[in-house]
């Protein structure tokens, strides 16, 4: 089991590239511990902004130090980043055009215990509304590490959803191709899709290899850029499996589950399951267990994913 957590392959990635890139500079919201940032602002400390608990403060700055030439990075807690804060990134970061990275911190469920008021179920939902502003969720350490050396690179604003605990791998190493807006798919299969982001894409492999065992054919597909939305991968899917299950750590309003709705309605319509958080106050627990409660687990995925399958032939 991996025990390096996404957030501090962050900061590793970053304290390498600043060696190179004067320009890199990272603000925290009294969350340099909780970001894992503490090595980043000992061996650069010039180029790291203690803000302290001022969400919307941190990204006015950072769209001002972006005007500047820098290139920042905003580490902060996706529950308050994407609601507290959420008027300066509609207009500072999306609507003024700056090279912003947002580093939602702790997102999804990942502050267990603490409930509704730190969960953020709800970010990618209104982040997909802004104009201009993508949105990427990494799986592992290793995507995160390939998502932050492309993030230096891309011009725009970037928000980014990470969780707290180290996650189980799904890429073996970082010896692959990563863009920015197009997906990975991880399985091929002719029976059924399975489209999953951030953590949920082990769940996503997991429930692939239960389906392999009953002999069904689930194709699975990392989305880990929901904005922009790589149509494509979803169309090919819709038409060479004709059944597509979305899972995700989020309401099952406006993130992943609708963004693949809306391309699949509109152009290619099929048969389609959305496993997510319900419209309620997600109960509060360790994340493991929060997942099991709503069927974000692998068994769950393939009983949907098997239901889709029946349900096809029924139709033909």
């Amino acid at each position: 089991m991996n025990s390096i957590a996404n957030r501090q392959v962050i900061c590793e990635t970053l304290l390498e590239l600043a060696k190179d890139d004067r320009d890199i500079i990272v603000l925290a919201s009294d969350s340099r511990g909780s970001a894992a940032m503490g090595p980043f602002a000992k061996a650069y400390p010039e180029q790291f902004v203690e803000v302290g608990i001022a969400e919307q403060n941190i990204v006015g700055m950072s769209a001002g130090l972006a005007h500047s030439g820098k290139k920042p990075f905003v580490t902060s807690p996706a529950c308050f980043l994407s609601m507290r804060s959420i008027e300066q990134v509609k207009v500072d970061v999306a609507y003024s055009r700056t090279n912003v990275k947002l580093i939602g911190i702790s997102g999804g469920i990942s502050y267990g215990a603490l409930g509704m008021s730190h969960h953020s179920v709800q970010d990618i939902a209104v982040a997909r509304a802004i104009p201009g502003l993508a949105i990427v969720l990494p799986a592992d350490r290793h995507e995160t590490k390939k998502m932050t050396e492309a993030l230096v690179q891309y011009e725009g604003g970037v928000y980014v959803r990470i969780g707290r605990n180290a996650v189980e791998d799904v890429y073996e190493s970082d010896e692959y191709d990563f863009e920015i807006g197009k997906a990975v798919t991880m399985r091929q299969g002719q029976d059924v899709t399975v489209i999953a982001t951030g953590e949920t894409v082990r769940v996503a492999l997991d429930a692939a290899d239960l389906l392999a065992e009953a002999g069904m054919s689930c194709r699975v597909i990392n989305m880990h850029t929901i904005k922009p939305l790589d149509e494509a991968t979803i169309l090919a899917a819709a038409r060479e499996t004709g059944g597509i299950v979305t899972v995700e750590e989020h309401s099952i309003f406006g993130g992943l589950g609708a963004a693949v709705a809306e391309v699949v309605v509109q152009n290619y319509p099929i048969p389609m399951k959305v496993i997510g958080i319900p419209d309620e106050p997600a109960i509060a627990g360790k994340t493991a267990e929060v997942f099991r409660h709503y069927g974000i687990t692998a068994e769950n995925v393939k009983e949907v994913a098997t239901e889709l399958i029946q349900y096809k032939g029924r139709e033909v």
